[in-house]
């Protein structure tokens, strides 16, 4: 890694946000105060999602007025649930999978209507766009964000790439936090439960004028191991944050101008998450293990932890009755190691130890028109710059003696893009909404690819000696150019029912696998050795590209009381991304390959539906309410072209490919009752969240692959006269089900049906790896938080 080029981009980022800050505050004093109330003021109901206010396109609107397939959650809805991190809200989100990554609490892998990334190495981007506060987090290390301080969480399903740009061809998920209050304040929130749960987290800001504010917040979250890890000793499956927030605002609350500086700091010391072997030890003889959370892997260097840190500004100028500028500046840094065991047993048979450093620094302006009348529009501008270094060795000293794979790869992103957007009312009842984006992706890669004997690479302090040349050793670069446009039309026979349609294209740019083997690649030169042209070719993907098409309708209903949002999709997808890895032979020793593929085709057809609903008023009492929030989402989601190379000759193998962590039918209903008790409020929830059946991977896996299971939920928030302190008791996963949420396998398998090799045999190490990570089980726990 070259830290001169790190220390240097830090330096820019800290001068291009200063420099942001004077061009805002440079804003004409003479602006008009904002029409609309700010963000800060906004409190969304909690019986009815016709009023939130969301946005999902870059300014504030009613979610029953926005076009698009969005679900929101307000803080205030994830406190009185007990939710704990951003991957809960896919339990009551259509057609969307977040979960921990594997071998972490904060690598994520997310999927939304079938377009995801699994798998976080340097190479691959993931497909859904992940935003804090409105800055793109360009790697998924670090992205699983703990649920504290916050305004409210939104996820748009569907390609965004108009407004949100290049690898959102699924969707995106926006986490924003709250803005500071006008008066001193300060909020403390403590939870103590099951398995040695401990979290705190203290929140206070004030203001230091009329104008200026400042304030942040801390958080530790703690908890112990589900299961343990029967060599080391260490707990499997803790839980280790310590996390805080700093802002300064400048403005705001009807002033014409709102800057917002913030820092945030995430460090993730829990121990690295040891996998379940699902078969005996092929050599050893050892046994499953009864504990599903219970692991003997035995790899523990280097030490497991995830660092993340960043610094933005954003800043909003109504330059006059009409235009309002806003700027998005943002520096982000992470670096995480990980020790992670295959094989899930004491013996060195699948080793890899793994280093991930990243770092992006962005910039974003908008220029927003609205006059009041008919057009509304949105032009604006976007850049991106952003480092990936991954270090890891590949460890099979069982079967040889010593051997190590040692992979070095070094991914650089430079992006820019220009958009618009525009809404047109053509008359009160029918309006056309439209735009653009226009994305220029280039990705720079450098990889090294390098064997040990003997013991692992010096990276990792092994005492390893080199032989053989290079396996790998490239440098190259690609660029990818892209337009993707959006259209839709909504029809609103009155303002609390809208009738939508449209089109939008999403764009994923290419890249290189960094676990590739360049002499692997096929040639036609007579030595046999391949050329760097074609170790180009066989190390990159293309990009890959979504058209989606949506109906849909969203309306409020009895005065209110009921929320309904219902649509219908079919989605066209080309060039699919499958990164994967498999075990090879390179120089006729089997080892451990990078294999991706751009597989083709999938069509993607669905549908969803959402509501919110008061059932019932001054039930049992007076100013008491019963409630139903449910959400079901339907998704036939197939490959119709797959090209696998079998016996040499390419194949479609279509017809035995799965799309990865996609249950055809996922669904959730919460019941609610909230009832007056003296001057506070009792509310009752509980929450029954169901999915059919996920394959984790391309090829079925009757080892991997999780069965349909409903998960169940329940809370009782007790909050005092005017909210001053609130008391809660939180159960999630009550009736204790295990189900799988990924793993690994190096398994011989038919090359077309996909279909395990009877009996089972390993293709990389002698013990075989076959291991699975599963969801938390039952958690009891009590919150209480106090403000004053």
């Amino acid at each position: 890694m070259n830290k001169a080029r790190f220390r240097v981009r830090e330096t820019s980022a800290l001068a291009l946000l200063a420099g942001m800050g004077a061009l805002v505050l440079s804003a004409p004093a003479a602006a008009q105060e904002a029409e609309a109330a700010s963000a800060q003021a906004e409190t969304p109901p909690e019986a009815t999602g016709g009023a939130i206010i969301v946005t999902a396109r870059r300014r504030e609107e009613r979610l029953v007025d926005v076009p698009i397939a969005v679900t929101s959650f307000s803080g205030e809805q994830l406190a009185k649930t007990g939710a704990l991190d951003v991957t809960e809200i896919a339990q009551s989100a259509p057609n969307v999978t977040l979960e921990p990554s594997r071998g972490t609490n904060s690598t994520l892998s997310a999927f939304i209507r079938g377009i995801g990334q699994q798998d976080p190495v340097s190479g691959f981007e993931q497909g859904v766009g992940i935003y804090l506060d409105d800055v793109y987090l360009n790697r998924p290390q670090a992205a699983v964000l703990d649920i504290y301080d916050v305004e409210r969480i939104e996820v748009l399903r569907g390609p965004q790439g108009t407004l949100y740009g290049r690898n959102t061809i699924g969707g995106a998920v926006k986490y924003v936090t709250k803005n500071m209050p006008l008066d001193p304040s300060i909020k403390v929130r403590g939870t103590l439960g099951t398995y040695d749960q401990a979290d705190v987290v203290v929140t206070a800001s004030t203001p230091l004028t009329d104008l200026i504010r400042v304030g942040g917040s801390f958080a530790r979250l703690s908890r112990g191991g589900f299961g343990d890890n029967l060599t080391t000793g260490e707990e499997n499956y803790n839980k280790d944050i310590w996390a805080g927030r700093a802002s300064l605002e400048i403005g705001g609350y009807g002033e014409p101008v709102l800057i917002k500086i913030s820092g945030d700091y995430t460090k993730d010391n829990s121990n690295a998450r040891g996998g379940h072997r699902l078969t005996p030890g092929f050599v050893s003889g050892a046994p499953v293990l009864d504990d599903v959370y219970d692991t003997r892997g035995g790899l523990m260097d280097p030490t497991q932890y995830v660092e993340a840190y960043g610094l933005s500004m954003n800043a909003t100028a109504d330059i006059s009755d009409t235009l309002t500028l806003k700027s998005i500046s943002a520096w982000r840094k992470d670096s995480s190691a990980s020790p992670i065991d295959f094989d899930a047993l004491p013996a060195v048979d699948l080793d890899v130890p793994a280093y991930y450093r990243n770092e992006q620094l962005s910039q974003e302006f908008q220029l927003q028109y609205d006059d009041g009348g008919p057009l509304q529009a949105l032009v604006g501008f976007y850049y991106l710059t952003a480092t990936a270094d991954t270090q890891f060795d590949v460890r099979l000293f069982t079967a040889f003696d010593g051997l190590t794979a040692f992979t070095q790869a070094d991914v650089e992103t430079d992006t820019w893009a220009a958009f618009a957007d525009f809404t047109l009312d053509i008359t009160d009842q029918l309006s056309l909404s439209g735009g653009g984006r226009y994305t220029w992706d280039k990705r720079s890669a450098s990889i090294l690819r390098q064997n040990y004997l003997g013991g692992g690479s010096p990276v990792f302090g092994g005492a390893g000696i080199p032989f053989g040349g290079a396996s790998t050793n490239f440098s190259g670069s690609a660029t990818f150019k892209k337009f993707t446009p959006r259209v839709s039309l909504s029809f609103k026979p009155t303002p609390d029912h809208n009738i939508y349609g449209g089109f939008s294209q999403g764009f994923k740019g290419g890249g290189f696998d960094p676990r590739g083997v360049g002499v692997n690649a096929p040639t036609s030169n007579p030595s046999g050795i391949p050329s760097d042209g074609e170790i180009a070719d066989y190390l990159s993907f293309d990009p890959e590209t979504v058209n989606s098409y949506e109906i849909g309708y969203k309306g409020n209903l009895f005065g209110g009381d009921l929320y309904v949002a219902l649509a219908a999709f079919h989605m066209d997808y080309s060039d699919v991304q499958i990164p994967g890895s498999a075990g090879c032979t390179v120089g006729g020793i089997p080892t451990f390959c990078g294999v991706i593929t751009n597989a083709g085709k999938a069509k993607i057809d669905g549908i969803e539906l959402e509501t919110n609903a008061t059932l019932a008023r001054d039930l049992a009492g007076m100013g008491d309410r019963l409630t139903f929030a449910g959400s079901l989402g339907w998704i036939d989601a197939r490959y119709t072209e797959y090209e696998g190379l079998i016996g040499g000759q390419p194949t479609d193998v279509s017809d035995y490919r799965k799309i990865q962590n996609t249950p055809e039918w996922t669904g959730s209903g919460t019941l609610g009752y909230e009832t007056p008790v003296g001057d506070g409020d009792l509310s009752f929830s509980s929450t029954v969240s169901f999915r059919s059946k996920t394959y984790q991977f391309e090829l079925p896996n009757p080892y991997l692959d999780q069965g349909s299971y409903a998960l169940i939920d329940a809370s009782i928030v007790y909050t005092a006269p005017g909210g001053n302190w609130s008391l809660g008791v939180h159960g999630k996963n009550l009736t204790d089900k295990r189900y799988k949420t990924s793993g690994y396998t190096f398994m011989a398998a038919d090359p077309l049906t996909g279909a395990l090799a009877s009996p089972l045999t390993p293709t990389l190490g002698t013990e075989g790896t076959l291991t699975a990570f599963y969801g938390n089980p039952r958690q009891v726990f009590v919150t209480a938080s106090l403000e004053f």
